[in-house]
């Protein structure tokens, strides 16, 4: 089984995130062109409903498999890791299976009465066989993550995208003289053949490499797998509740929030642009580095579970530590170029800058949101999963709380809802340190904030200057992208002075260790 570092497996998993996300904008913009802002509708429309019934039936399972797997991988019992697969795979089938019939059965419910587009009806059809798929799929990468290998998952993830991207224009055309629901149906069955070439692939991978016969004595184990099946819900259920407060809160949120500015006088037109421009311009720019921070999240519960398992406190808090530095490291410059640039950027992406001064406000805050992945990766790996259920809990809440009585003050409107979502980052993630410090004494050093608040003051001056530059010149995008290239290069050297990124992390890297060979 090839076995990579924390670094390596990150660096892997960033490498195909990026890859998966330059072929997932490709895929929209052949859906948007070939079915137009209609058939798009339709297609965004059964899409929640999905992920809603994913996140019911995989019932936080696969962040459950990593983090056990790693332990038993650690303890070298490879009879408890077939305990967990076992019992892992009967459960997310039967789910999976029960929930598909399910939503069939309520398809014409949910088509007509919750979305309000019977139309909705052929795209839901068309998606729900995909439910099982992606539940066995999530089982078999659990499994890989726990053993610290996340080339099958990458690797897999980007042969889903380029099969979606190969089928997707045929179904659509095939399928588009009957009308813009079979269209975006056809849509729909893209994605269900991308996902099943990619389980195919995963399952080729898996009985290359397994460790074990799976199916020698599979009920034998299973009968057995008594304490597996405690040990597994203790972490998945919390990860569960978890997603299912950002589902439902990203359900209520603009319910909420047009009912908010309602109060404040404003037309439900202008509440409804004002929110577009909000979620649909700017929250897009500072999630856009969380790719990053999930591949560390996701590297970060194996690598963790495995040091308790071995009872290696100093690599634990080494590891939160390292996580933190990184997240932070790819956010900040993130967080200064949006904050300087923002007018320029929007107008060059949307043909508009709105929603600048919402990006301004938003973005010196959301840095936080790039080291909360990681914060809540460590507490799951540590068996605090629910605490960080509650922190979730307790941040939704007072994020709409504040968000209605903020968005409801005309003084502040659509400013509010702003406002509190900036309120919800901040204290998600400083709920999750405080967990941390309260259960391993984890904190951040104050030589640690120093860098920083270094990098961070260090970058902004010369951002301020470049701005300067490029403001006293004829804009024009070339002169932007030519400024933040050398923004970006002075950045890196910054990252390499103040040792946020060192040498003996770049020599985990085989692509950088010939750089540096070994005295």
């Amino acid at each position: 089984m090839t076995k990579q570092t924390f670094l390596q497996g990150t660096i892997i998993l960033i490498i195909a995130g990026m890859i998966t996300r330059l072929l997932g904008f490709i895929n929209r913009i052949v859906v948007a062109r070939l079915m137009g802002s209609e058939g798009v509708g339709l297609y965004m429309m059964a899409l929640p409903t999905l992920f809603l019934v994913i996140t019911i039936t995989q019932l936080g399972l696969p962040v459950a498999i990593s983090k056990r797997v790693a332990e038993a991988d650690a303890a070298n019992n490879p009879q408890e890791i077939k305990k967990i697969l076992v019992v892992s795979l009967i459960i997310t089938g039967c789910t999976s299976i029960v929930a598909m019939v399910l939503l069939i059965f309520l398809i014409p419910l949910i088509a007509t009465s919750l979305l309000t587009d019977d139309r909705t009806i052929y795209p839901l059809l068309a998606l729900s066989p995909i439910i099982p798929i992606v539940a066995i799929s999530s089982v078999i990468r659990g499994y890989f993550q726990g053993l610290q290998d996340m080339k099958p998952q990458s690797y897999s993830q980007v042969i889903e995208q380029i099969v979606r991207i190969s089928c997707v224009a045929l179904f659509v055309k095939l399928l588009l003289p009957y009308g813009i629901e079979f269209a975006a149906a056809g849509a729909m069955i893209s994605v269900i053949l991308g996902e099943l070439v990619s389980l195919s692939f995963i399952i080729y991978v898996f009985k290359r490499k397994k460790i074990f016969k799976i199916r020698y004595r599979f009920f034998g184990y299973l009968k057995s797998s008594k304490k597996t099946v405690s040990d597994l819900f203790s972490v998945a259920l919390p990860s569960t509740g978890s997603k299912m407060i950002g589902s439902i809160s990203y359900f209520i949120e603009p319910i909420l929030v047009t009912q908010s500015l309602a109060i404040a006088g404003i037309a439900s037109t202008l509440a409804t642009k004002q929110y577009g421009e909000l979620t649909g311009y700017v929250l897009p720019l500072l999630f856009l580095p969380t790719f990053i921070t999930q591949s560390l999240a996701i590297a970060l519960v194996p690598s963790i579970s495995e040091a308790g398992a071995n009872q290696n406190k100093g690599l634990i808090h080494y590891r939160i530590h390292q996580s933190i530095r990184i997240s932070f490291a790819s956010g900040a410059l993130a967080t200064i170029v949006l904050s300087l640039f923002a007018a320029p950027i929007l107008l060059y992406m949307y043909g508009t800058d709105h929603a600048s001064n919402f990006l301004v406000l938003m973005a010196p805050f959301f840095i936080l949101l790039y080291i909360q992945a990681p914060l809540q990766a460590a507490l799951q790996a540590l068996d605090l999963a629910k605490p960080a259920m509650w922190n979730s809990l307790i941040g939704a809440f007072v994020k709409f709380t504040a968000l209605f009585i903020l968005a409801s003050s005309p003084k502040f409107g659509i400013t509010g809802v702003a406002l509190a979502m900036v309120i919800g980052v901040v204290l998600v993630t400083l709920l999750h340190l405080a967990a941390l410090r309260k259960a391993i004494k984890f904190f951040i050093p104050i030589s640690d904030i120093s860098k920083m608040v270094g990098l961070l003051v260090i970058t902004w001056w010369i951002g301020s200057m470049l701005k300067n530059i490029y403001t006293a010149m004829e804009p024009n995008l070339f002169i932007l992208m030519g400024i933040f290239l050398i923004l970006t290069l002075v950045y890196i050297t910054l990252l390499f002075a103040l040792r946020f990124i060192t040498k003996e992390e770049l020599k985990q890297i085989p692509f950088f260790a010939k750089w540096f060979p070994a005295k």
